[in-house]
């Protein structure tokens, strides 16, 4: 429709999507340009110099952004022949662009989940496109069969320094409260999926933005650069000043509220123009998705998961914690200056040793990088060690099962097995095994003295490897990473695909059971045990996803506390956590019994 367009927008969407980071100045902002054309192709290569000049030689230098990197796809034309038929098919001149810059406190970056705990509050839209609604290539467009005549555009790049700038000075003085960056789908889509986040209600009013009924759909569904951001109602004419005194009066609009239930409402001219359910709009919105999952992975999660979006009392992810954050209860011990040596255990595929070193440095620890290798070998020896950490990745690539490939490296040679046994042997030593070091600790149960209940974990019930934030609450167990923990519930990063405990039969669950070994359960957002999907995403019995040793000496567990013991490394934390997450008490437990 507009080749140079299109790539001044894939610019401009960088930019506006890279707001919500806290940015010192838009030029720290570095870009790769991918580019994608079919060269020769009639037009194609007019269309290409057009937008490489637009962007290289015009937009860029004029926002003061350099792009040191990139690529380019020139063979964006297929052809073949179908029963004597040549046929071909040409993809359009694209642009994709990917941009970084560092960071100035990741703490304040914005996200579009609304807030319903902080008083009354506006939503207000930069609309960067000033009223044109320009309607070309819209997702609404082509759902309708039809392109459109004008595409939306960067017509003015000071109005994109601008707004960049003023959305990084609010936000360094605390005035927003939610970001959300406008692009596919429009204005509507962007405030849905704030909702969706913030699970609550809207009230809109496009009093402000259309003259006419017969402008409303263009004025939702047009994909302008903009954004939308929710500040308090006490700071609007403080937002608003700051956006007229950068020269974009004519582009800001309060819009509406969040409202604290279920409804959306889209009024003008005091007169409803639309109205609806959020937790079916969200169905709407998740049904594509939905419907291929159920034919790709297992349709019992597939249907729990898009049954979960009706849950209009659902609390979301929170905390509950036994013991108080900010307590660095291995402080006394670390002012000594004895750092106890801990192996951080790994083998080819295992990917996960840099965060598990870092959490142990910080707990007290001297890490060291131990492959597997220097065991077999001889060169290393666990005996130095006063612990052992067998980390997550994906050992022998998986293909012999979760961790069995590993477990096998031991278990079959003479020096391993035996290093590893008088390892586990000793009673002033300890262990973790996260994600593929519990899958192969696990495996290794016939050296670890008091690990008869342990499970063998394997695929998914999902049939899916899971990657997200799940709820778990620590059992009251003798594991020494768990002690003062007991009854804490928190949200804990999970990546695996074969996180199912599988036990031997029933029997043996009830054993584990009563064992009092099991040290974590996954748990739905009301902090109830749960077997169901996505809550508990590997489908375990019971919600079995830790167990520990009768000593409690050794702990196994399928969630990576190690990526999540620094507040920032959350996606989502309570406000109050500001540098330690609530995991990195585990880490210090280990320091503290070492002493």
């Amino acid at each position: 429709l507009d080749a140079p367009a299109s790539g001044r927008m894939a610019i401009g969407e960088t930019l506006t999507n890279l707001a919500a980071a806290r940015i010192e100045k838009i030029s720290d902002i570095k870009l790769s340009a991918n580019w994608m054309a079919a060269a020769g192709h009639p037009g194609e290569d007019a269309r290409l110099f057009d937008t490489v000049k637009a962007v290289g030689m015009e937009l860029c230098p004029e926002l003061g952004i350099t792009i040191p990197v990139g690529k380019d796809s020139m063979s964006m034309k297929t052809r073949w022949s179908e029963e004597g038929v040549d046929k071909s098919v040409t993809s359009p001149l694209s642009l994709v662009v990917s941009g970084f810059a560092p960071v100035v406190d990741i703490r304040q970056t914005l996200t579009p989940q609304l807030r319903l705990d902080k008083g009354e509050t506006d939503l207000i839209l930069i609309d960067l496109g000033r009223g044109q609604n320009r309607m070309g290539a819209s997702i609404l467009a082509q759902v309708y069969g039809h392109m459109a005549r004008q595409a939306p555009d960067v017509d003015d790049a000071e109005d994109l320094q601008a707004f960049f700038a003023v959305i990084q000075g609010l936000n360094a003085d605390g005035l927003l409260l939610a970001y959300h960056d406008r692009s596919d789908g429009g204005l509507l889509t962007t405030a849905l999926e704030m909702a969706f986040a913030g699970h609550c209600g809207l009230n809109l009013n496009l009093d402000s933005l259309v003259e006419a009924a017969a402008h409303i759909p263009a004025a939702l569904f047009n994909e302008e650069l903009g954004a939308l951001v929710q500040v308090r109602q006490g700071d609007t004419e403080i937002v608003l000043a700051q956006f007229s005194a950068a020269g974009l009066a004519d582009c800001v609009s309060v819009i509406g509220q969040p409202v604290n239930n279920g409804h959306v409402a889209i009024k003008f001219e005091g007169v409803d123009v639309f109205a609806g359910d959020r937790r079916l709009l969200q169905r709407q919105w998740s049904e594509t998705s939905y419907q291929i999952q159920r034919l790709r992975d297992n349709v019992d999660c597939a249907d729990q998961e898009f049954d979960a979006l009706l849950e209009e009392d659902n609390p979301g992810l929170s905390v509950t914690l036994g013991f108080d954050v900010n307590d660095n209860i291995a402080a006394p011990y670390i002012k000594r200056g004895v750092r106890p040596e801990v192996a951080i255990l790994r083998e080819q595929g295992v990917n996960g040793q840099t965060e598990m070193a870092a959490a142990f440095d910080r707990a007290g620890f001297a890490a060291v990088d131990v492959h597997m290798s220097d065991i077999l070998s001889g060169r290393i020896s666990l005996e130095r060690f006063k612990g052992l950490v067998a980390c997550g990745g994906f050992s022998y690539g998986d293909v012999l099962g979760a961790g069995e490939g590993w477990a096998k490296s031991i278990l079959f040679n003479a020096r391993a097995r035996e290093d590893f046994s008088a390892f586990f042997e000793r009673k002033d030593s300890f262990a973790l095994g996260v994600c593929n070091g519990c899958q192969m600790l696990s495996n290794l149960h016939e050296l670890v003295p008091g690990s008869e209940s342990w499970p063998h974990f394997v695929r998914n019930r999902s049939e899916q490897f899971e990657a997200r934030v799940a709820m778990v609450q620590v059992q009251d167990s003798p594991s020494i990473f768990l002690q003062g923990m007991a009854g804490s519930r928190l949200p804990i990063a999970i990546a695996h695909g074969e996180g199912h405990a599988e036990f031997e039969s029933e029997e043996a669950l009830l054993e584990a059971d009563l064992s009092g070994t099991v040290a974590l359960r996954y748990i739905d957002n009301h902090g109830k045990v749960t077997e169901r999907y996505p809550a508990n995403p590997g489908g375990s019995p019971r919600g079995i996803t830790g167990l520990t040793t009768r000593d409690g000496r050794v702990t196994i567990m399928m969630p990576h506390p190690e990526r999540v013991f620094r507040a920032v490394t959350n996606s989502w934390r309570p406000d109050e956590w500001q540098e330690d997450g609530g995991w990195m008490r585990m880490f210090r437990n280990a320091r503290v019994w070492v002493d």
